[in-house]
């Protein structure tokens, strides 16, 4: 089973072509993750800083304003 030079050389451009594109692709899906993990990242301090608000209020007891509470509608 012996292959042209023609078509050797065709299937080798073809194969350099498809790892462009699956390099191009990795490349792509390694900063979708490293974008997700920033904002996995940042969700986290938020909701640690969110339960430190909430304790830091709860500690304070009635010293909160009702008024603060409303819906922005009122």
């Amino acid at each position: 089973m012996e292959h042209s030079p023609n078509d050797v050389t065709e299937r080798l451009n073809d194969l350099e072509i498809k790892s462009s594109y699956t390099e191009d692709l990795l490349e792509q899906l390694n900063m979708t993750i490293y974008r997700q993990q920033q904002q996995i990242d940042s969700l986290i301090l938020q909701v640690a800083q969110l339960r430190l608000q909430s304790q830091n209020a709860g500690q304070d007891g009635g010293a909160r304003n009702l008024r603060d509470e409303l819906p922005p509608h009122y």
